[in-house]
């Protein structure tokens, strides 16, 4: 099990405020109160200005859609000094390498998003940081996500540990349906790499993050609001409040608990109560017999209780004299036949 990306219920649970205060710092200020006040690990951000994230010529609706959401240097570290303040992780997906300089002293670990899984010069810059990274994988072919990874490794051997690196399986819509979650695609990470695996949520609902901690997602990434009526802007539909990510992690308990661990051993419920006995089947004989009588096969059967020879020791019984006489149904005690049978 990683020992960096844990959470106080299992998953590390990181709350993506995102875009969701749309450029406005009292709001995203609000938002950050929130989240801290909630059950989440990590609080996320994004840092970027308008023209360092998409062309104005190619793209100029979404240059000045993002132009609108920028917050300065000094507004993204009074954010970062909010959550540390309060004893949360902080992080953001840093999307223009300029602003790793002056970002990076905050950052507990660096996200990266799904648009920049193939951003290599960006990745690059990052990794030289020598930080932690959690890599969404939306929009990605799985041969397109290992070499991502292989990139990473290849610029740190850091990256090799779970410690170090961690993928989220991530669908890049607003919102998706559950069959497009594909959360078995963590079990193909997790198989293929070694690394720390998750999931990053665009759902409505909180059902893909619980069956994603059932399946073993050891990182849950969600969008994060304050109240999803009367929003326009796409992300606050996909987002928790304050009080969805308590009953997720009140679901959480619960998941954890069920799951226990990996340690397969008899309980001391099923001991206490006798069942490891009162369950399993021994060696009896199915009539009376007398003394000096050799036990053949058909004179057998295994019942419950487990009283006297257990019925691993089968054949062990088979051809052996007894020493007294037996009624049928009666414990068989080792010493009752001539030779011993060991359990």
């Amino acid at each position: 099990m990683n020992r960096y990306f844990k959470g106080v219920f299992g998953p590390l649970l990181i709350a993506e405020i995102g875009g969701n205060h749309e450029g406005d710092f009292a709001y995203a200020k609000k938002l950050c109160d929130l989240a801290i006040a909630s059950n989440t690990d990590c609080i996320k951000f994004q840092v970027y200005t308008g023209d360092g994230l998409v062309s104005p010529v190619e793209s100029p609706d979404r240059n000045k859609h993002f132009k609108k959401f920028e917050f300065s240097k000094d507004q993204h570290i009074e954010l970062a000094k909010k959550v540390h303040q309060a004893g949360k992780k902080y992080t953001a997906s840093v999307w223009e390498e300029n602003a790793l300089e002056w970002i990076d002293p905050y950052i507990d670990f660096y996200k990266i998003g799904s648009g920049d899984l193939t951003a290599y010069a960006l990745l690059e810059a990052i990794a030289k940081k020598k930080k932690p990274i959690i890599l969404s994988t939306g929009l990605s072919s799985e041969i397109e996500v290992m070499e991502t990874v292989a990139f990473l490794q290849m610029q740190n051997d850091i990256y090799k540990s779970e410690d170090n690196l961690a993928l989220l399986q991530c669908t890049s819509m607003y919102p998706i349906n559950y069959g497009d979650a594909n959360l078995d695609v963590m079990k193909k990470y997790k198989e293929e790499t070694g690394l720390t695996v998750g999931y990053s949520d665009h759902t409505i609902d909180l059902k893909a993050l619980q069956y994603a901690a059932a399946m073993g997602a050891e990182i849950l990434e969600f969008h994060f609001t304050d109240n999803k009526e009367g929003k326009t802007f796409r992300d606050h539909k996909v987002s928790l409040t304050k009080e969805e990510v308590e009953n997720l992690t009140d679901e959480l308990e619960i998941i954890r608990t069920l799951k226990g661990n990996d340690e397969k051993r008899p309980l001391s419920i099923e001991i206490e109560n006798g069942h490891v006995d009162s369950f399993r089947r021994a060696v009896y004989l199915n009539k009376d017999v007398a003394a000096g009588y050799i036990i053949k096969k058909e004179d057998l059967v295994l019942l419950r209780p487990n009283h006297g020879i257990d019925a691993r020791e089968y054949k062990n019984v088979i051809g052996k004299k007894l020493s007294k006489p037996l009624k049928a149904f009666e414990k068989i005690d080792i010493e009752n036949l001539q030779d011993n049978i060991s359990n």
